[in-house]
């Protein structure tokens, strides 16, 4: 099975985040800029003497598509990278993937997601087995 993690971080968690992601071998991502707010409903901001509420804060927002068996392990290394324990730290989702298709080769499902020196293969190499075998 294949899933989906979607993060909404602070900007300023861009590079920690990815340098996480990177040591435990993700190695593809989507990076978008986003505006949102959360619980907080924005912030105030005070300038030249007069405040003023900012309801859409600028965040970013990272995708990343990995087996089921990398998932845990990929959280953990976002909230490590991401946690200050403030509000506005951000979210972390996590969705089912139906289907993986390589456009370039057509290849799909797990094989469509794999790359020299990703998550698995470094797993692989360390010769742990995920927790259901390696069964999709």
């Amino acid at each position: 099975m294949t899933k989906k993690i979607e993060m909404i971080i602070r900007e300023e968690a861009l590079d920690a985040v990815k340098d996480a992601l990177h040591a435990i071998g993700i190695v593809g991502m989507n990076v978008v800029e986003v505006r949102g707010h959360g619980r907080q409903g924005g912030i105030e901001l005070a300038w030249r003497g007069t405040s003023y509420r900012m309801d859409l804060i600028p965040k970013i927002q990272i995708n990343v598509v990995l087996s089921d068996h990398n998932v845990e392990r990929t959280i953990e290394a976002i909230i490590g990278a991401a946690r200050t324990g403030k509000e506005g730290d951000g979210l972390i989702f996590v969705y089912p993937v139906d289907d993986v298709i390589r456009i370039r080769t057509g290849e799909r499902g797990h094989d469509a997601l794999m790359y020299a020196g990703d998550i698995d293969e470094l797993r692989d190499k360390a010769g742990a087995k995920p927790p259901n075998g390696g069964k999709k």
